[in-house]
């Protein structure tokens, strides 16, 4: 309509909703004839607007989860919605290109595959850090049941589940933290990135997420009776952990697609 879009609409993931002043939202734009209007390219017209909070509903109950309780996640929705041209901007290409390329400075030229992944990825593997840091706080002050006068950090089980932990998550972020450097690189010395590079990006961020994730499990199961305890510091580090995880952006998926990569074959249309 003239001078803007009635917008209608349900969204997941608004962290932060209930503290926002303004909610961010992408939308298809509809033509007269009832049909999605499209790209030149063929692919769908989407729009990205942005929404006073006051004109959104926040769905109450939709993030009831095990972990991450404190982002607020909460599905939001607007109905009939007079959204003003002026709040409104194109949503340029898809996600797994780079809309930002116009600007100067190597940050704005790094392909997605340098922010989609390992931004997931640098959470789970700091959450992970502070599993291992939980554990070292427990056993230096714990003295398991049965094992009259010796703390939990005297076991020899719980020590090398400590050693091993904090390897197996530093291999992850460094391979992570290399492959990310490897394309900042490249972008910077004004060459154009492979697609085997931004592959090997996407694997290390994933494989960085599931190092956290052995490593957490490991700490965890040293932790005793207590990282059962759902106020315990364990308890915390391993909901959160998990539920960031479970984000498609670190998918099990992503091995088989660098694997295509590798290997010649078309690796689909999650890769670019």
């Amino acid at each position: 309509m003239a001078g803007g879009y009635r917008v209608s609409g349900q969204w997941q993931f608004g962290s932060g909703c209930q503290e926002a002043s303004w909610m961010l939202g992408s939308f298809q734009v509809i033509g007269d004839d009832g049909q999605p209007r499209r790209h030149p390219d063929g692919g769908s017209l989407y729009w990205r607007g942005v929404f006073a909070r006051a004109e959104a509903e926040i769905v109450p109950g939709s993030w009831d989860v095990a972990g991450l309780r404190g982002t607020g996640s909460f599905d939001w929705k607007v109905e009939d919605v007079f959204l003003p041209e002026r709040r409104t901007m194109p949503q340029i290409g898809i996600p797994l290109e780079n809309q930002w390329a116009r600007w100067p400075g190597v940050t704005y030229a790094l392909p997605v595959q340098c922010w989609v992944g390992p931004h997931h990825s640098a959470v789970i593997t700091g959450i992970a850090r502070a599993g291992i840091d939980a554990l070292i706080d427990l056993a230096g002050g714990k003295i398991p049941r049965g094992r009259t006068g010796a703390l939990l950090c005297d076991n020899p089980q719980v020590q090398d589940a400590v050693g091993r932990a904090d390897a197996i998550l530093n291999a992850g972020r460094a391979y992570r933290s290399a492959m990310i450097a490897e394309l900042w690189n490249t972008i910077a010395s004004g060459k154009e990135t492979t697609l085997e590079q931004r592959a090997r990006c996407r694997l290390a961020s994933t494989y960085a997420a599931d190092s956290a994730r052995e490593a957490m499990d490991l700490v965890y199961r040293h932790g005793g009776s207590t990282s059962f305890k759902r106020a315990s510091r364990l308890a915390e580090c391993w909901r959160d952990l998990h539920v960031v995880g479970q984000t498609v952006t670190l998918a099990p998926e992503w091995y088989p697609i660098g694997g295509r990569v590798y290997l010649g074959m078309d690796p689909g249309p999650r890769l670019r």
